[in-house]
Formats: structure tokens, sequence, C-alpha cells
């Protein structure tokens, strides 16, 4: 069907949505090749650097890609997410789970890097931890992240400090939901201090597997708390 001119106004991004419409749509299935600049911009009633851009931007949101000498092909129909909003949709168990993966990394290897600066402000973390468990589940949460993000800091690795950071906000929610929906800190409002004490306590002293295993164990305990019956059910209302 022909696609139609366009309003005069941001021409590329009306192009753009036309095409990523046409797309959608199936009018080119993925693996099939765009037709030319010249006949798009045609059809769509503007220039060929305004098809030009367009066509750049879907490649940008993963919907084509340009081959050398060959054209432009529809490799898929719905734009890739990014990595924040893909955390977003993400159930909490999931991303839980990939937290673990690189938590109990990060404090292996925290135990073997850490830095008297490291020691510095963990202990402050878990000081400002205990001092946490005096308020909200939202304050408590907020300083538990905080401590695991010190520890994550003492490996030294940016990348797992950048990683921890993208898994915050998609978890945060979820840990104060689950702390209000089960109730874990009303006989204890520390929950969890002996073991995050002794995860320091073992980065500090340098023993790596020890770290490693603490952090695992503490980790597999609020994901058994996410799995819950209790929890499942209140995350499918």
């Amino acid at each position: 069907m022909p696609l139609g001119a366009l309003r005069p106004s941001p021409l590329v991004e009306q192009a753009a949505e036309r095409l990523r419409a046409q797309i959608a749509e199936g009018h080119w299935p993925v693996g099939t090749k765009l037709p030319g600049e010249t006949t798009l911009a045609k059809e769509l009633g503007v220039g060929r650097s305004t098809v030009r851009e367009a066509v750049r931007a879907l490649a940008g949101a993963g919907l084509v890609q340009p081959r050398q000498g060959a054209g432009v092909f529809v490799t898929a129909t719905r734009p890739v997410e990014d990595w924040p909003a893909r955390l977003r949709s993400a159930a909490v168990t999931d991303v839980y789970e990939v937290r673990m993966l690189v938590e109990v990394q990060a404090a292996h290897l925290a135990a073997r890097r850490r830095t008297d600066a490291d020691i510095a402000a963990m202990r402050a973390a878990l000081a400002g931890r205990r001092a946490a468990a005096r308020g909200d589940d939202a304050e408590f949460v907020d300083a538990d992240i905080a401590l695991h993000a010190a520890v994550v800091a003492a490996a030294g690795n940016p990348v797992l400090s950048d990683l921890f950071g993208q898994f915050t906000p998609a978890l945060r929610q979820g840990l104060i939901d689950l702390l209000d929906l089960l109730g874990v800190r009303e006989s204890d409002p520390g929950h969890g201090d002996a073991s995050h004490a002794a995860l320091v306590r073992a980065v500090e002293a340098g023993e790596a597997e020890e770290a490693a295993r603490l952090a695992r164990a503490e980790l597999e305990g609020t994901l058994a708390l996410l799995h819950s019956p209790t929890s499942a059910r209140h995350d499918n209302r």
C-alpha cells in the first residue's frame, strides 16, 4: 500500500515512525530489503536526506541493518529495549538472580583488592544500615543497598559497579514491598545484621572464598523470600 505524503513538521521523526509502522505490520518482513532512498523519498514526499536520517534511527532501534553495497534489510519488527528499560520490565526475581551472579564475584574480588578507603566505606555503610533499622522499610532498603554497593565498589572494577547501579532501581521497590508484605522486620528491625557484618569482616580480612560464600548465602536467603508463595501471589495481583 502507498505510504502517503507527510505533513511538514519534524519530518525525520514522522518518516521513521511511518517506516516503523510498516515494518511492524509486516509490510516488509524480517530479512527483506527496504526500497531504495529515492523510492521511499518519493512515497513519503520528503528528501533523500530525510529518509537517510529516518533509516539511521531505525537502525539504532535494531529494526534494520545497512549492508555495504547491498542495501538496508529488516532485522526485527519491534525495537530493541535498552538495558534500563529491560530491567524495569523484568520480574524482580529474574533481576535478583543476575544480581547474585555479579555480587558474589564482586565480594570475592573485594576481599582480594580492598583498600583502606574501601574498608572505611564498608564500615560506614554497615553503621548506616544499623542506624536505618530504626527507620521505615524504604530507609532500611536504601541503607542495605548502600552497604552492598560499598562491597561491590571494593572489587575495584567499575563495570561491576555500573551493573550493580543498573540493578538498584529495578530492585528497590520490590524489596521494600517484600519487607512490608512479609513483615520480616517486625521482630528483627535490623534483619540480616549478623550476616552483613560477617561479610564486611571477611572482605576486610581478605578471605575471598568466605566473602563469596557469605554474599551468596545472604542473597539466596532474600531470593527465597521473593520466590515464596505469599510474595508470588502479591506479584501476580
